[in-house]
């Protein structure tokens, strides 16, 4: 079966053993079964975003045991359904998954979407879903021009994208001694733009001055020459509205240049298991924001705690790791898009979407509720810090696990180099032809 057009079909068995010992016995109802809901779910499965992709993923896939195994479906008039969920590969490019949503619908006759992973991506998922009337749910799509053209049928979950990193700037602005600069650095995708445009408005109200702000292709794996322009501006802060890809390059290009700033802040990127694997102790110190962590306080009305969803999350995928945000991103749209049929008691997709727009629910995401465009600005963001190669929620303070180490020390304390500037790097080209978006 060809990578590049991969189509997963995922219909998670009732009665799963891993719920239901991690939750307490199934108490099942005798019940008609009617026919599953079929769910279509466009993922980069390949391409730039395929890690990103990967932890969206795994959140639907949690949800999935939940729903089937723990619940035995969504009961709808006193008949049970079962999910069935369609995930096909849009190979990171944002006009396939947009013709991916198209085939789901039209030909696999998919009922609901859930989202993709990125803005770009879920930009055209959302115009076909829009066109056929279908409920979308976006996971990982939150920049705000995906919401903006009036749509009546897409909903995300996340808070809005320009909040994104501003909790950052709540913190900087609680430290001591003070940082007063900052340098802003920014990938060329949509929802990198709106992160950067969203702090470098804010970082001002709180006090701080812009010294430098540079956008740059996304993708790009050497940041040298364009870090060594921020250098010289000497900042306090250093920000990377970016992915994966980037903050691991701006890192590198920080250690290389012996770059020495207080606080070094990157967007999703040190949210990723790859990033510390990667970097190692290099990654210490680095600040990030993030829709939700798993140390957050939340008192759920529906669904698990969040101590449950992390022991579940460690069980089905034998890991230590606690889930990252993108994981909960797709977990908290299921369970939306679940609620919603419930609370409409009708598969029908206007009477879900009515049920969308009146959703307001306390889970272990956090609230989920959608505005008059479909957003959600409900919830807070958090700041995570990487300490002793883990991530630690340091902010808000009320949610908080552990105090932020800072200021970040210099390189010769944090990875044993040298004072000495390495030498450039030879140059890379950004990877290109495969739109890249974020969440």
């Amino acid at each position: 079966m060809s990578s590049g057009k991969r189509t997963l079909v995922a219909v998670a068995a009732a009665g799963l053993a891993m719920f239901a010992c991690s939750f307490g016995p199934n108490q099942q109802q005798p019940l008609p079964y009617g026919k599953d809901i079929v769910v279509g779910i466009p993922l980069s499965f390949t391409g730039n975003l395929s890690q990103e992709s990967g932890m969206a993923k795994q959140g639907y896939d949690l949800w999935l045991d939940w729903v089937n195994g723990k619940q035995g479906g969504i009961t709808v008039n006193g008949v049970r359904h079962r999910v069935r969920v369609l995930y096909e590969d849009d190979q990171s490019n944002a006009l396939l998954a947009g013709g991916l949503a198209e085939k789901m619908i039209t030909s696999e006759k998919a009922q609901f979407l859930l989202g993709p992973y990125g803005a770009s991506n879920t930009a055209t998922v959302a115009a076909v879903a829009e066109a056929h009337h279908v409920p979308l749910i976006s996971a990982n799509g939150s920049a705000r021009s995906i919401f903006s053209k009036g749509y009546k049928y897409v909903f995300g979950v996340q808070t809005p994208a320009d909040r994104n990193l501003q909790a950052v700037f709540d913190m900087a602005a609680s430290m001591n001694p003070k940082p007063a600069t900052v340098a802003m650095l920014t990938a060329s995708d949509a929802f990198s733009q709106e992160v950067a445009k969203g702090a470098t408005d804010y970082a001002p109200m709180k006090g701080f001055k812009i010294v430098f702000n540079q956008q740059y292709p996304s993708g790009s794996t050497n940041l040298f020459n364009l870090l060594n322009q921020a250098k010289a501006a000497k900042p306090d802060i250093v920000v990377n509205s970016g992915h994966l890809l980037e903050a691991l390059a701006l890192n590198k290009a920080a250690k290389d240049l012996r770059f020495q700033a207080k606080m070094f802040v990157y967007s999703v990127g040190p949210t990723m298991p790859d990033f510390t694997k990667t970097l190692g102790r290099d990654a210490n110190y680095v600040f990030t924001g993030s829709q939700w962590t798993g140390q957050v306080t939340y008192a759920p009305q529906y669904y698990v705690t969040v101590p449950q969803y992390v022991a579940a999350y460690r069980k089905k995928f034998q890991t230590q790791d606690e889930p990252n945000y993108q994981v909960a991103d797709g977990t908290a749209a299921g369970i939306a898009l679940q609620r919603a049929i419930e609370n409409a008691g009708s598969l029908q997709p206007d009477k879900v979407r009515n049920a969308l727009r009146r959703l307001d629910i306390m889970t272990f995401y956090g609230r989920i509720k959608f505005d008059s465009v479909g957003q959600n600005p409900y919830k807070p963001m958090f700041v995570e810090q990487i300490q002793s190669l883990k991530r630690q929620t340091v902010w808000p303070s009320e949610m908080a696990n552990t105090a932020a180490q800072y200021p970040t020390p210099d390189w010769s304390v944090r990875s044993g180099v040298s004072a000495v500037v390495a030498n450039p790097p030879a140059a890379t080209l950004p990877k290109t032809g495969m739109p890249i978006g974020g969440g």
